[in-house]
């Protein structure tokens, strides 16, 4: 089994963009999406987005998901703050996210590894290095500051 994934945090608006999200905050996005570059009418996408993304090779979604909290936990007030006006302004919850992303048999993705054993024990194919995933308390505390809704997706690659 081949897999690829990514975490990434996002704050979404229809109205409010990339670059005021930006100056609201004082840290700088790893990524942005753009109302409407792809598609003006309808838009698509369908919201500006100011994204903080891991796309490190090798880790597990934990550890994607801690190098992402790490860096914003000291911002997760300000950052919750923001995502309550912009879900006012937008009429509805769900400015801000914390997404997971996993693609099975992504042609770039990782290959299961079988010959490292685990506790001892020969690992049989099928038990991939990258499955499994927990959150933690401090992973819930970051969601719980920054209001954010958690969202993961897995897709098979083709």
């Amino acid at each position: 089994m081949i897999i690829s994934q990514y975490a990434y945090f996002a704050l979404s608006s229809k109205r409010v963009s990339t670059a005021e999200m930006t100056a609201r905050l004082g840290i700088e996005p790893d990524e942005i999406v753009v109302r409407g570059s792809r598609l003006a009418s309808p838009a698509r996408p369908a919201a500006h987005r100011w994204k903080v993304v891991c796309r490190k090779a090798g880790l597990t979604v934990n550890e994607q998901v801690d190098r992402i909290v790490e860096r914003l936990f000291g911002h997760a007030e300000r950052i919750g703050e923001l995502a309550v006006e912009l879900d006012d302004t937008d009429g509805g919850p769900g400015a801000s996210m914390l997404q997971i992303v996993r693609v099975f048999e992504h042609p770039d993705g990782e290959e299961e590894d079988l010959t490292s054993r685990v506790g001892g024990l020969q690992k049989l194919p099928g038990q991939h290095q990258l499955l499994g995933w927990h959150v933690d308390a401090r992973v819930l505390e970051f969601l719980r500051l920054t209001r954010a809704e958690l969202d993961v997706d897995e897709y098979a690659y083709g």
